[in-house]
Parts: structure tokens; sequence; C-alpha cells
């Protein structure tokens, strides 16, 4: 029983678990924070894919009416090709577009986890010396 209550008053008397719990409380404001940026980025991609996607079906119909209200085969082929090519050309812009979205938000998450992780060892770190001068003042 001595040595369970010599550890529990180690504990008790030198450390600091309301500034260890408030360091918690803010790594979990920092997740998260991160958390809504990645939502955020999510919603603001998925935004942008729905508008490729209507101009893409909006560029496909004008085309089909184009080619259906007359014109040679060959005049046709060559709107096809001409069709195919600036959705190709569309969708790799947009693919870039889209990551580089992708890209940017992912580093917004990082950016405040990586603070926040700095903050934590410079807390702990605070704690631990502070717990040190606490031992070393009581003994």
């Amino acid at each position: 029983m001595t040595a369970n209550y010599n550890f529990a008053e180690f504990f008790k008397n030198s450390f600091d678990f309301n500034q260890l719990f408030s360091t918690q409380r803010r790594n979990i404001e920092a997740f998260s924070e991160a958390n809504q940026v990645v939502a955020e980025g999510a919603q603001a991609i998925s935004r942008r894919q729905a508008e490729v996607i209507r101009e893409n079906v909006e560029d496909m119909l004008k085309a089909s009416k184009d080619m259906l209200t007359g014109g040679s085969p060959e005049n046709n082929i060559a709107k096809q090709s001409e069709l195919a090519k600036s959705i190709f050309e569309t969708t790799l812009s947009n693919l870039r577009e889209i990551t580089e979205t992708a890209t940017k938000f992912s580093f917004e998450a990082f950016d405040v986890l990586n603070k926040r992780a700095a903050e934590s060892l410079e807390e702990i770190s605070s704690a631990a010396s502070k717990a040190t001068a606490k031992k070393k003042a009581s003994a």
C-alpha cells in the first residue's frame, strides 16, 4: 500500500492535471478544425465536379443537336472529333483544378494539426519542467 500511496502522491504533488486536460482539449479542438477544413474542401470539390458534369452534358447536347440538324457525314465526323478533343482537354483541365483544390485543403488541414502538435510539445515540456521544479522544491 505504501508504494501505491507514494506513486499517487508523486503525481498529485508534482504534475498539473488541469494543464494536461487543457492541452488535450486544445488538441481535440485542433482536430475538429482540421476536420472542418477537410469537410469544406470536400464540399467545394463536389460542387465543382457537379458544375463540370453539367457543362459536359450541355456541350454533348449541343453537339448532338448540331449533328442531327444536318450536314454531311464527313462534317459530322469532324464535329465529333472536335467534340472529343474538347472534352478531353476540358476534363484534364478540370482534373488539374480539382486536384489542386484537394491539395490546398489537405495542406490547410495539415498546417492546423502541425501547429497544434508543436504547441502541444511546448506545453508538455513546460509542464514537465514545472513538475521537476516542484519536485526539487519539495525535496
